[in-house]
């Protein structure tokens, strides 16, 4: 005689450990921001803010800064924590708008050349805005 509830209580048990290998695996995909930016460094960057793109898994900010030893302008791109994450903080896709003046400061790109911040604090002296200054972060 065929047990079909000790069937469907085998195949329910065998969907969930699938399900969570996938969550597990999907998890550990994630990128890991010491293989892209140095962990306990620090730069800050100040400049008029290019573009804000407002979106998941996250955000960036791309800022026009100018370079103090050749005065060309460099664009730097700011990662930021995704729009579900920052929207909960108050941030909304109309926060930030190409020309406003910002100071960003956070974690250096391990490659110099890529021009990369990983966020930790933003400023807008223009009218007080601020943010990562209160304990706001993101992972």
């Amino acid at each position: 005689m065929l047990d079909f509830k000790g069937m469907a209580r085998k195949a329910r048990l065998t969907m969930l450990s699938v399900g969570l290998c996938i969550v597990s695996f999907g998890a550990g995909a994630h990128h890991s921001f010491p293989a892209t930016y140095v962990e306990g460094g620090k730069t800050t960057i100040e400049g008029e803010l290019a573009s804000f793109m407002f979106r998941n898994p996250h955000s960036y900010i791309h800022v026009n800064v100018k370079d103090a030893a050749s005065g060309n302008v460099i664009r730097y791109a700011v990662e930021w924590g995704g729009a579900a994450t920052l929207g909960r903080q108050g941030i909304e896709r109309s926060t930030l708008k190409p020309g406003d003046h910002v100071i960003i400061s956070g974690l250096p790109a391990r490659n110099a050349d890529e021009n990369r911040v990983l966020l930790k604090t933003i400023e807008r002296p223009s009218d007080g805005f601020r943010w990562g200054f209160e304990g706001e972060t993101f992972n």
